[in-house]
């Protein structure tokens, strides 16, 4: 694959590292540390370092078109601005499963959002992959998972990925003009350890997939067959995002959580952000517009 060895970028220690975002106009990658109710940027030209405490655990942040971001946090989509730290609640979510939290999320090429919840206890298939709407409202996708993770379409746009983090198998839909999804079937199922959290897709279609319990992330033809993968020093690797000029530059969030006080004490680069380079450039990241704007 050709792929370069991770280096380690920031030591953060995330308890719980998840949402890696590239922003090009910033050069920075924005993240979330959930069970430390954190945003994190890191300014990649500078080496600058911000944190912002959020009210509650953030599953994943995404860009607006006016400089802020959505952010799902337990109870719904807040609009998150850097520039005074204010969350603002937009959207609720779910207000009937006290015991869910929203998790990953994604803005597909026309500017929808795409986000799963799940059992916070990571126990009951309580959880349900949503996008939200023109008018603003969320619309079921799918449903039935304890733990959602990664959705990602291909660059052609026909094809919609997403992930059943326990049954350690990525599902690919048919993904339509309006953007509606039919049949629904097994893309991919991880064999060895690990299980599949966060997604990418690079420019000619192949899935990155993180694995956490896995210690590496692993890369996909769009066939759904194995095509290589990165090993990574420390367990819980969570997800990925492409960045750089060149979109040739991985960023890497990673989890210290479940990992024993033995177990973190010999692995300190667990809870890291990582980068490495590729040879196939990844898709930009796209902007939430549609049914946010308002």
């Amino acid at each position: 694959m050709n792929a370069q060895p991770p280096v380690c970028v920031w030591q953060v220690g995330a308890e719980l590292g998840e949402g890696p975002v590239w922003l090009a106009d910033e050069r920075a990658v924005y993240f979330v540390d959930i069970k430390r109710r954190s945003v994190h940027r890191l300014c990649t030209e500078t080496g600058w370092k911000t944190t912002w405490q959020a009210p509650a655990e953030p599953g994943f942040l995404l860009p607006t078109s006016d400089g802020s971001f959505v952010c799902g946090l337990p109870d719904g989509l807040y609009a998150f601005d850097p520039r005074d730290g204010r969350f603002v609640k937009r959207v609720d979510v779910e207000p009937q499963l006290v015991r869910n939290r929203l998790n990953d999320g994604f803005v597909d090429t026309s500017g929808y959002l795409w986000f799963g919840t799940m059992d916070d206890a990571e126990r009951e298939a309580s959880g349900t992959l949503y996008r939200l709407s023109d008018d603003g409202e969320i619309r079921v996708q799918d449903a039935a998972y304890v733990i959602t993770n990664g959705p990602v379409t291909s660059p052609d746009n026909r094809t919609l990925y997403h992930t059943d983090t326990l049954a350690k198998t990525i599902y690919r839909f048919d993904w339509g003009e309006h953007g509606e999804l039919s049949r629904k079937r097994i893309f991919a199922v991880v064999s060895g350890s690990g299980y599949p959290d966060g997604m990418a897709v690079d420019a000619d279609g192949f899935v990155w997939v993180a694995l956490f319990g896995g210690g590496r992330i692993e890369r996909y033809s769009p066939d759904g067959q194995l095509a290589g993968h990165v090993s990574f020093p420390c367990p819980n690797v969570t997800k990925l995002a492409f960045g750089g000029d060149d979109l040739r530059t991985a960023y890497v969030t990673t989890a210290r959580k479940g990992m024993s006080a033995q177990e973190r004490a010999g692995q300190p680069l667990a809870g890291s952000l990582f980068s490495f380079r590729v040879p196939t450039p990844g898709l930009p990241q796209m902007t939430c517009t549609q049914g946010w704007s308002r």
